[in-house]
């Protein structure tokens, strides 16, 4: 009995989990997969690449961020040239001559043949001086050396007959060489009735005109100067005398004269005086140039700018002024790497030269390439795009005449 109510039990347990029943879980799965439609699935892939697409980008854009940006520079190559060791000074020039005309004898001016303010060469004539009483002088002279010389011929017959005695014969003698310097020194008395240039000059204004009565006491009947060459006189600090003596005496020692305006080509002339001692006061040693003026375009008692060159700095190493920045450090350039990126270099800078140039001492090699513009965006390491810099026109040395020297040498 109690094994049939078993077997009952199981058979009613068997029947409910029967995998045919509709009611089984795994034949409503099956049902409910049937119900769901294919684009479906296909805007689910669409979908998730979209959201695939956009992680990405986001990933991309936040490693480019992380990366510093390219920074444009201009850029220029260390150059390697000869340029002079100098100092810049403020000068004036100077007459090469100056002579004042003066009359060497009296009389009333006849003729003048200048223009005031022309130039002369020596030799061509100023003024004339009435010459006729200087004439008549002449003239007189000449008379009487002619009346000596026959005397002194008759006493040299008598002489040679011993009728004579020798000192009526030294007396005709000295009688002649009297009358003779006596017709010279007339002869030189006419002579400086016509004035003329002593040298090559430019005449000034003129003091005396036509009719007036001059003399050796008159005041100077005009003034010429010589101007070509001129002479260029400035002054040496005393601070710079250690350099200058260290260089004077050199083959390459020149002085550069130009004007402020940069209106004329630089001039190079030769040192001609440097003073033996230092002025009271001012704690300056004089010195002058003479400086070639062809087309005389320097003048006398002009202010012109002065390049006192003391030697020639070979194989020089040259860069534009703008690449060298100062830091706490020191002075310092960028220098460009074969990879684009930028090292930082400190330098030493030596003088500015003509072109908005600057020597560099030690820190950089010659063709190295080094950045002149951008360089507040830089820091070591930076990726650059290198542009060539356009270099400023070449100027006079006015642009460095406003400081001597960025550093000293030994």
């Amino acid at each position: 009995m109690k094994v049939k109510t078993e077997l009952s039990d199981f058979k009613t347990l068997d029947h409910g989990a029967s995998p045919l029943s509709s009611s089984s879980p795994m034949r409503r799965t099956r049902t409910a997969n049937q119900r769901i439609p294919k684009w479906a699935y296909l805007l689910f892939i669409i979908l998730a690449a979209v959201v695939t697409y956009r992680i990405l980008q986001h990933s991309a854009s936040e490693g480019r961020a992380t990366q510093p940006p390219t920074r444009p520079v201009a850029v220029a190559k260390a150059a390697t040239k000869d340029v002079p060791v100098y100092l810049d000074e403020i000068g004036t020039c100077a007459a090469y001559e100056t002579v004042q005309v003066q009359a060497q004898v009296s009389g009333v001016i006849m003729a003048r043949q200048f223009q005031d303010g022309s130039d002369v060469k020596k030799g061509d004539p100023l003024f004339t001086i009435d010459p006729r009483p200087y004439q008549a002088a002449v003239d007189q002279a000449k008379a009487q050396a002619a009346l000596d010389q026959v005397t002194l011929k008759r006493q040299e017959d008598l002489r040679a007959r011993k009728v004579i005695s020798q000192q009526d014969y030294d007396i005709a003698v000295a009688n002649a060489q009297k009358s003779q310097a006596a017709t010279e020194a007339a002869q030189v008395n006419l002579d400086y009735c016509y004035i003329k240039s002593p040298i090559n000059g430019r005449v000034g204004l003129r003091n005396v005109d036509v009719g007036n009565l001059v003399g050796p006491s008159s005041p100077p009947l005009v003034t010429i100067q010589g101007l070509d060459p001129i002479y260029t006189d400035f002054t040496v600090a005393e601070n710079d005398l250690p350099l200058v003596r260290k260089y004077l005496g050199g083959s390459n020692v020149k002085v550069e004269t130009y004007l402020a305006d940069g209106s004329i080509t630089p001039r190079t002339g030769d040192l001609y005086f440097i003073d033996n001692a230092v002025q009271p006061g001012s704690g300056t040693v004089r010195a002058r140039g003479v400086t070639p003026n062809p087309d005389r375009a320097l003048w006398p008692s002009e202010f012109v700018r002065v390049r006192f060159i003391l030697d020639i700095l070979k194989d020089a190493t040259l860069v534009p002024t703008q690449a060298v920045q100062v830091s706490q450090s020191g002075p310092f350039v960028f220098v460009v790497k074969s990879d684009n990126t930028v090292e930082l270099r400190p330098v030493t800078p030596g003088q500015r030269q003509q072109g908005d140039l600057t020597v560099i001492e030690s820190g950089v090699k010659p063709d190295e390439t080094v950045v002149v513009t951008g360089q507040l965006a830089l820091s070591p390491g930076a990726k650059v795009a290198p542009q060539p810099y356009a270099a400023q026109p070449p100027a006079t040395p006015e642009g460095s005449a406003a400081a001597k020297s960025a550093m000293s040498y030994e």
